[in-house]
């Protein structure tokens, strides 16, 4: 009877094996057997429009020639398109710069990223007339400023006056419009540390009140030079750049149809220019029909050094952080070859050299 039990489990075994390694080998020699039509889809410098060449394109014939496979690229021209192909069966998966998302999750599988993206900012560097770069200091904000510093220098003035014209009518006379007037120049000579010497309190409330506004002017002060440099260093760059996505709130912002960027400018209260690729996006740009373009910072970082465009100001911001990946069917039999090989890829600096031979490390 055991016999029988152990010889039965042992043929159940057997045969789950046989039926899996059939199964494997049925997978695997339907792959090998057929030409996979590869989609091809991007931007430079991952992908070039009707070559086969860019760092995505390189990295799956790479991948293509370790696994034995045959294929054909078929070429798109927006990510959208071949997104929608591969839904539709018209291609076995799509090659270029995708980005990985949770929506697109929900409708096909991806490798794991061989590329770490994300997104930036790129505007005009004008040369201003002399007017642009001095009017930020006749903002609102600035005049707005100002007129708080001379009502605390007031205060400060009037408190100074109070304490001393009774004990100091020499230094501050009993006339309130003289006596306030010298109070100020006392806090401004405090403020500034220059310490003339011609004005000083002698009364303790006095000393108080100057002991206690040179502790507040230090902070004052500072905070004050700090937001007139920063004035002059954006009238120096100019009205048209921009450092940060808040900026581009109802500014008119290009970029390319269908990508991330898309969504992340909608989010942000941007009015979006939609164009099909990013040299359509940088000549709207350039032609002043928008203010800034957003994209990948990749591509950004490619356009500038082959185009050398010093008339162009990429921001050191970085937004949405995101994987570029290989995009399959949902029942697709590829994914898990891909993914080894592009560890092995990863693991032997294959990855690093072909990315490093077209962009240089961001600064």
């Amino acid at each position: 009877m055991k016999f029988t039990l152990l010889s039965k489990s042992f043929l159940l075994v057997t045969l789950t094996f046989f039926v899996n390694t059939v199964w494997s080998q049925s997978d695997t020699s339907q792959v090998d057997s057929k030409t996979l039509r590869v989609g091809v889809t991007g931007s430079e410098p991952f992908v070039f429009s009707g070559s086969d060449s860019g760092i995505a394109v390189e990295i799956w014939d790479k991948i293509a020639k370790d696994q034995g496979w045959r294929y054909d690229y078929v070429f798109f021209n927006q990510v959208d398109e071949a997104l929608r192909a591969l839904d539709r069966g018209n291609v076995d998966l799509v090659v270029g710069s995708i980005s990985i998302t949770a929506k697109r999750l929900e409708t096909m599988r991806f490798s794991q990223p061989f590329y770490n993206s994300s997104i930036s900012i790129i505007s005009r560097i004008d040369n201003n007339s002399l007017w642009q770069k001095i009017k930020p200091l006749f903002s609102i904000k600035l005049l707005l400023a100002v007129g708080v510093f001379l009502i605390i220098l007031a205060i400060v003035g009037s408190l100074f006056w109070l304490a001393e014209r009774k004990k100091s009518p020499d230094q501050f006379p009993h006339d309130a419009l003289h006596g306030i007037g010298t109070g100020m120049w006392l806090a401004v000579v405090t403020m500034s540390t220059t310490g003339y010497g011609d004005k000083a309190p002698i009364t303790l409330v006095g000393r108080i009140i100057a002991g206690s506004w040179m502790i507040i002017s230090i902070i004052f002060a500072t905070s004050m030079v700090a937001g007139i440099a920063s004035t002059l260093t954006l009238s120096y760059l100019g009205a048209t750049t921009f450092s940060n996505i808040e900026q581009l709130s109802d500014r008119k912002t290009a970029t390319v149809s269908g990508s991330t960027s898309e969504d992340f400018l909608k989010k942000a209260k941007a009015k979006v220019v939609s164009v099909s690729n990013l040299d359509d996006a940088i000549a709207k740009l350039e032609n002043k029909e928008v203010d800034a373009v957003v994209f990948d910072r990749p591509q950004l970082l490619y356009f500038i050094k082959q185009n050398e465009k010093d008339k162009l100001y990429l921001s050191k911001a970085e937004y949405y952080k995101q994987g570029y990946g290989f995009a399959f069917s949902l029942n697709s039999e590829l994914i898990s070859d891909v993914n080894r090989s592009l560890l092995e890829l990863a693991e032997n600096q294959d990855t690093e050299r072909i990315i490093y031979s077209y962009i240089q490390k961001d600064e």
